[in-house]
């Protein structure tokens, strides 16, 4: 993580006060809350619409943090303090990170898109460390706060940071490419996350596709050849950039030649080697997070022939794909981090191809965000499903009840089960459990449905 003197933070960021008497005092790491304060923490306070975070920064000092930011139109200031008075908290850091980004010897992947952007940043930062010392984003650290945040925590022998680059709005991708300044860049793949704010997938596509900008001359992109909306834009970024792109065709530079799902994971090949791989993490969908993952590491002088050993100690971000048991033996799928269309019809997808269980349940939630016509896409998902494949289905939320109207086209009225209330829908539910059920959870994170998993939990 950084570690700088006052006086070496002053040359990096501007600085409106007098710091003489606090110039060699030694900061090292940067937090922004106040409850995580460590020793010698710079503590960065942000002004919000209903807690300034300001009126924290005496307590964090005394807690053990050597120095803390103070907006200038923040009035009273304690003098007395080693605070470093700024314009802007949030550009301060941003400015701070940026710096230090400039600083670092580190190679730097970035990884966007509207769906498996998390877990494709996991398993390639699984991958790279076969041979390198690796950081990553952690948690949803993926913002404008996020992200300088993750930089100014890379320690200097880092060798390969794996960033996550998240967005509501066009421009957001392109100030943290240029803050990152990546030598390599995934896009998984173009979904509906965010028709709410963008309108369209063609102006998501377009702002996924501002990673670029921030690419190193000769970088690496990594790109999914099944999406049309990704390929038809690349001409406007040929020349210094080398692309190669993963998918299901056989039109990829990568592309699997067989797939075997587990009961934990999948097996599989690709055209670009004859090893077969074990991916410990459940889904088909996420062979293409995989292959996007080993792009990279190819792209690093990793061989295939290792890849396996990477593969095998992947830790993926919790309430992805995350297979737990309740109380009474069920199996349960916690996918409740987030929810998209696509992936949720991925993840109805595979509990309807697993094998081995005697009752297969789906706990769905809302998916926020999807502009006009979030009706229809619930609706969709509902009668999507396979009647001889699910047996039961929950819903919840208002919009969640779009996909039990589909739904019940499909399985009938008496294997649906709509809520708005999250209690009575766990009362219920807990009536269907045994040791022989396969349980899935998903819904946008607002939703909150991973307090069911623990409720099956108790």
């Amino acid at each position: 993580m950084i570690r700088k003197s006052i006086k070496q933070i002053s040359d990096m960021i501007s600085i409106k006060n007098d710091i003489t008497p606090f110039v060699d005092l030694i900061v090292e790491g940067v937090t922004i809350d106040s409850r995580k304060i460590e020793k010698g923490n710079l503590f960065v306070p942000f002004k919000g619409e209903n807690v300034d975070g300001h009126k924290y920064v005496e307590a964090a000092i005394a807690k053990g943090a050597a120095a803390a930011l103070w907006q200038s139109d923040v009035p009273n200031p304690p003098a007395h303090l080693p605070i470093l008075l700024v314009d802007n908290c949030l550009l301060a850091l941003q400015e701070l990170a940026r710096e230090y980004r400039h600083e670092l010897p580190v190679k730097v992947v970035g990884i966007t898109g509207s769906n498996g952007k998390t877990t494709t940043k996991d398993m390639t930062a699984g991958l790279l460390s076969v041979q390198y010392k690796v950081q990553k984003t952690e948690g949803n650290f993926n913002n404008e706060i996020g992200l300088p945040l993750t930089v100014l925590g890379l320690d200097r022998d880092t060798e390969i940071a794996v960033l996550e680059m998240g967005m509501s709005a066009i421009g957001e991708i392109e100030f943290l490419t240029k803050l990152a300044c990546p030598d390599a860049i995934v896009i998984t793949n173009i979904g509906e996350s965010h028709l709410l704010d963008l309108g369209s997938r063609e102006a998501i596509a377009e702002a996924k596709l501002e990673i670029l900008l921030g690419l190193a001359n000769g970088g690496l992109a990594v790109i999914n050849g099944d999406e049309p909306l990704l390929m038809d834009r690349l001409q406007e970024h040929q020349g210094t950039i080398h692309f190669e792109t993963f998918g299901r065709k056989d039109t990829n530079d990568v592309f699997p030649t067989e797939i075997q799902q587990l009961g934990q994971g999948n097996r599989f090949k690709i055209n670009a080697s004859n090893e077969s791989f074990q991916l410990p993490v459940l889904g088909t969908h996420n062979i293409l997070n995989a292959m996007a993952a080993m792009l990279i590491a190819k792209h690093f002088a990793i061989p295939y022939e290792k890849m396996n050993d990477g593969l095998a100690q992947i830790k993926l971000t919790h309430m992805r794909m995350e297979l737990v048991e309740g109380k009474h033996g069920e199996k349960i799928i916690n996918d409740a981090y987030n929810a998209s269309p696509t992936s949720m019809l991925a993840a109805t997808d595979l509990v309807s191809d697993l094998q081995g269980y005697g009752r297969k349940i789906l706990v769905l939630g809302d998916m926020l965000e999807l502009g006009a016509e979030e009706e229809q896409y619930h609706y969709k998902i509902g009668t999507g499903l396979h009647a001889d494949k699910i047996d039961l289905l929950f819903t919840y939320g208002a919009l969640g009840e779009q996909i039990a109207k589909g739904a019940r086209s499909v399985l009938g009225e008496q294997r649906v089960f709509a809520f708005t209330d999250k209690a009575g829908l766990i009362r219920e539910l807990k009536q269907h459990l045994d040791a022989q059920t396969l349980v899935l959870v998903k819904a946008s994170r607002g939703m909150k449905l991973e307090e069911i998993v623990t409720a099956l939990q108790k």
